[in-house]
């Protein structure tokens, strides 16, 4: 059975969210709290215009030396993300990602942003795929009572 993104990878979605006028500095406190590496950002009227990630705080805010309470979040976002469908599967996740070097990503409705996906719910996903895989192919090999 092909696994779809929402709900089988993201059963319920939650978004953790900022602005494009929100300090990175604000948006580097919500990541810590939520204990995530990814935060969409969303304008007025829920509409998803962007992906800040560890790797943009790194990249276009420390190494550059700017200020990140003085530096709003539409400086160093990633514009115009890619973006899966709730009905993606995780195989076209998994292909976008590898091909495009990606960690997170966004699952969209239209311009509403109703989850986001990383590569770590993708891992997970794929091997409870593989375990249940196994115990079906021991079960056809050794019955029913193997392993019991």
């Amino acid at each position: 059975m092909q696994q779809k993104i929402v709900p089988d990878i993201i059963a319920q979605p939650n978004i953790t969210a900022v602005s494009p006028d929100d300090t990175v500095f604000s948006a580097a406190e919500k990541m810590l709290a939520a204990h995530i590496a990814a935060l969409v950002v969303i304008k007025k009227g829920d509409t998803l215009v962007g992906i800040i990630t560890e790797r943009d705080i790194t990249q276009r805010l420390v190494a550059k030396g700017l200020d990140p309470k003085n530096t709003p979040v539409s400086d160093i976002m990633t514009t115009n993300p890619d973006t899966l469908s709730p009905n993606d599967s995780a195989g076209d996740a998994l292909n976008l990602m590898q091909s495009r070097n990606y960690r997170h990503l966004p699952v969209a409705e239209g311009k509403k942003c109703v989850g986001i996906v990383s590569i770590r719910d993708l891992y997970a996903a794929v091997m409870q795929t593989l375990e249940e895989d196994i115990k079906e192919k021991e079960a056809f090999v050794f019955g029913d009572r193997y392993g019991a």
